[in-house]
């Protein structure tokens, strides 16, 4: 989950879906209430961490920063030189979902394929706005915590891409998170001379609100899914169904960027100097070898999403 929701496009809420313990993150995550914080100030540790599914969402969270960080390092070395095999395998992953989810998914009927259609058009609609400029007020920063959140807690719905979308991708999701990966470095050999770097300091910062507003809007967000989950089931899942099919537009491999650029057709840089996405241009592939390697990995990417479905079900009927 952590891997999935660095990279733009790809829900973190998949991989919990496809595997079979969405419904438990959000019910562990609604756990989070007036008794879980009473039994913490009361000093009932013990109680507080079986109420909240502590081992559960410990081993999770744990795997996700572990993935999350590494994953960061990794991803910005794959996208630069491989950008489009990368695209491929994400688009695969994606198709493998959604084929799993259909497949797997008993309930249709009138109001569900309605559901499932409007799930669809936002998601296109998502994908096809055009991204805002980079803003580091802290409660924009803030704020942009709240919504990256909804990639994990809502399947198919790309938390980094909104991300992208409000203009902080780069600056919440690599500067501030390689910053803080740099810090540990930095402590760890005993080097503290970045905390008189204000640009380190300010990133850090940036970081902190981020994280804040990431954990407030997930617990908050739970509880309406928790809600929705338990009185509107099957249109929920409908709805989240959409939401990834009109996700596969936002990782189409063909495609390329479009910068912004001013009135004299120079290109526009952020505060950090890394150019500004306005868009991407899509279009259909060519009929070439290279096509058909691309075509490979997106085969790929769907046999990664096969092989948690068989290691999901394999899990089941050992438990």
């Amino acid at each position: 989950m952590g891997a999935a929701n660095k990279v733009p496009g790809v829900s973190g809420g998949i991989v919990a879906f496809v595997m079979g313990f969405y419904e438990t993150f959000i019910y562990s995550l609604q756990r989070f209430n007036s008794k879980s914080i009473n039994l913490f100030f009361q000093g009932r540790f013990k109680s507080f961490y079986v109420y909240v599914n502590g081992r559960f969402l410990s081993l999770l969270f744990l795997g996700m920063i572990i993935s999350y960080f590494s994953i960061s390092k990794l991803l910005d070395y794959l996208i630069i030189r491989y950008e489009l095999f990368v695209w491929s395998v994400f688009f695969g992953m994606i198709m493998g979902s959604i084929i799993y989810i259909y497949n797997n998914y008993q309930c249709w009927n009138f109001k569900t394929a309605i559901t499932a259609l409007i799930g669809i058009t936002i998601g296109i609609g998502i994908s096809i706005l055009d991204p805002a400029t980079q803003n580091d007020n802290l409660w924009f920063v803030f704020f942009c915590g709240i919504v990256s959140v909804t990639g994990m807690a809502l399947p198919g719905f790309s938390g980094s891409f909104i991300l992208i979308l409000l203009g902080n991708y780069v600056m919440l999701l690599v500067d501030s998170v390689n910053t803080l990966f740099d810090t540990f470095v930095y402590m760890f050999t005993g080097d503290f001379s970045f905390t008189l770097d204000t640009e380190h300091m300010r990133l850090l910062k940036v970081l902190m609100v981020f994280t804040m507003g990431s954990v407030i809007g997930l617990i908050s967000l739970s509880h309406v899914l928790t809600y929705v989950l338990k009185r509107y089931k099957n249109i929920t899942l409908a709805l989240i169904m959409g939401f990834i099919t009109g996700s596969l537009g936002v990782v189409w491999p063909w495609k390329k960027t479009i910068f912004k650029k001013d009135d004299l057709g120079e290109m526009l840089v952020d505060a950090n100097g890394a150019l500004i996405i306005e868009n991407y241009q899509r279009y259909l592939p060519e009929i070439n070898i290279h096509t058909f390697s691309l075509i490979l990995f997106i085969i790929f990417g769907i046999s990664i999403v096969a092989g948690l479905e068989w290691y999901g079900k394999k899990r089941k009927n050992n438990i």
